[in-house]
């Protein structure tokens, strides 16, 4: 059994260690979080220990992996002391708001050979990995044209928005990621377009966008589109399509069953789309987990690791530079 410690017991770090605790192949070796009654609360659900520090976490030798689930500000730091204490890392995105640091962790953890995971869960979602699956298949040809919606349910609290980061580094970002994943390619231009439409005081406060569209564009003229919104009054939308020479691939929405109610004046009535995210990509929060372990026990590194969260942040601050300058950015620019 793999012993894996979280830390961080928020929202996403309370899921995490539930999935933990519940994999045949792992074990929640224990909790941390700055806010103690947290961690305490975790411990009373799973059984786990409570650890009283980082510092004791990651000196225990009943921890073998460190899952980071706290601040995004606290992930860099975290991780870089994980790696010295030669402690594998599944860290969630994005590994810190601003590129610089993000290159400065890259440097730091350069010469070290530990086992690095970032927390893109998308990538393991089942309808999503079959759309890449097709691609490299075949079935759908040559690709053209991949085409990413994701639209939050509802604008977040004012407070998270305020230390999110941004739509395009807190949200986009994973469709960042799902869209280099998609393509396959090395994206070279990006183009981004953003509005105020759903709360435009709140948003012009913050600097911010709740609307916006991203083209991206590789070597061989590959495009991907997203569009995002933090308002869809129908629940949580997430859909990939990809086009190619023979077809097109498409991982639909997700609802509690797939039943449809038809009658005299209406049809196709169904279910509303799952609520957000943990959701939605539940399936996809265990297969993550599953692939830490089987990298651990493999020794080798994950499919999605610190490079693909790095690039992804540097396609975000294209896709920034592009808002702000209303102009075609070249990913040389900032990468």
């Amino acid at each position: 059994m793999i012993r894996i410690a979280v830390l961080g017991c928020g929202r996403i770090g309370v899921m995490h260690a539930a999935n933990i605790a519940a994999h045949p192949r792992a074990t929640l070796a224990g909790v941390y979080d700055i806010h103690a009654p947290a961690a305490d609360a975790v411990a009373r659900k799973t059984g786990a220990k409570v650890f009283a520090s980082v510092e004791a976490v990651l000196a225990s030798p009943e921890v073998d992996a460190v899952l980071i689930a706290t601040a995004t500000d606290t992930h860099a730091d975290l991780l870089e002391m994980a790696v010295a204490a030669g402690k594998p890392v599944l860290c969630e995105k994005p590994i810190d708001l601003s590129l610089e640091r993000v290159n400065r962790c890259a440097a730091t953890i350069a010469d070290a050979s530990a086992l690095i995971q970032l927390g893109f869960v998308r990538r393991f979602d089942p309808g999503h990995a079959a759309v890449r699956k097709a691609i490299v298949n075949g079935d759908i040809g040559d690709l053209h044209q991949v085409v990413i919606t994701s639209r939050d349910p509802g604008l977040a609290p004012e407070a998270y928005l305020r230390v999110s980061g941004g739509i395009l580094r807190d949200m986009t970002i994973h469709d960042l990621d799902m869209a280099r994943f998609i393509l396959g390619e090395v994206v070279t231009q990006v183009f981004a377009t953003g509005s105020r439409l759903v709360d435009p005081d709140l948003m012009e406060k913050l600097g911010d966008h709740d609307t916006v569209t991203v083209v991206l564009t590789t070597a061989s003229g590959k495009q991907a589109i997203i569009t995002n919104s933090r308002r869809a009054t129908y629940g949580y939308d997430q859909r990939v399509e990809a086009l190619g020479t023979k077809g097109m691939a498409i991982s639909e929405n997700r609802r509690p069953h797939e039943m449809t109610l038809h009658t005299e004046t209406f049809t196709d009535r169904a279910e509303p789309l799952l609520n957000f995210f943990i959701e939605r990509y539940r399936e996809a929060f265990d297969a993550e987990i599953s692939e830490f372990v089987d990298a651990m026990e493999s020794g080798r590194q994950p499919s999605v690791g610190f490079e693909d969260g790095r690039l992804a942040l540097v396609l975000a601050e294209a896709a920034l530079r592009s808002i702000a300058e209303a102009r075609v950015v070249n990913v040389k620019e900032i990468a």
